[in-house]
């Protein structure tokens, strides 16, 4: 009987203001707010689990005046290892393994915000 390996875990991250794309697969919204001026109908989410967003404290700090990207993405890592983070990330990680998902944020630029920290944790194991 042949070995099966585990199945390769298919993430990214786009803005949730781009329409979906067919191959989007799972669309999660990773934001703890509602996208301004984006319908529920129009958005297309599948899941919406706020335990995985940056607190509230967090994002106000990297938004301010010393926020800056590698602290923030320190913070946000340690913030995903809570009960409740790390129970969502495990679920989300178990999805991902079973067919593609997209990460939906309202971030200007994904590379630099939350999402890539997400991305990068889903793909660890």
């Amino acid at each position: 009987m042949p070995h099966s390996s585990p199945t390769p875990v298919r993430v990214r991250a786009r803005r949730i203001y781009e329409p979906p794309e067919p191959d989007d697969g799972l669309r999660v919204l990773v934001d703890r707010l509602w996208p301004r001026g984006l319908s529920k109908a129009d958005a297309h989410v599948d899941l919406w689990p706020k335990d995985l967003t940056p607190s509230t404290e967090l994002r106000r700090w990297y938004h301010g005046p010393e926020g800056e990207y590698e602290e923030f993405r320190r913070r946000y890592e340690r913030e995903l290892t809570e009960p409740a983070a790390a129970e969502a990330l495990a679920d989300l990680r178990a999805r991902a393994s079973e067919g593609p998902v997209t990460l939906l944020t309202a971030a200007k630029d994904p590379s630099v915000s939350h999402t890539a920290v997400l991305t990068k944790a889903l793909a660890s194991s």
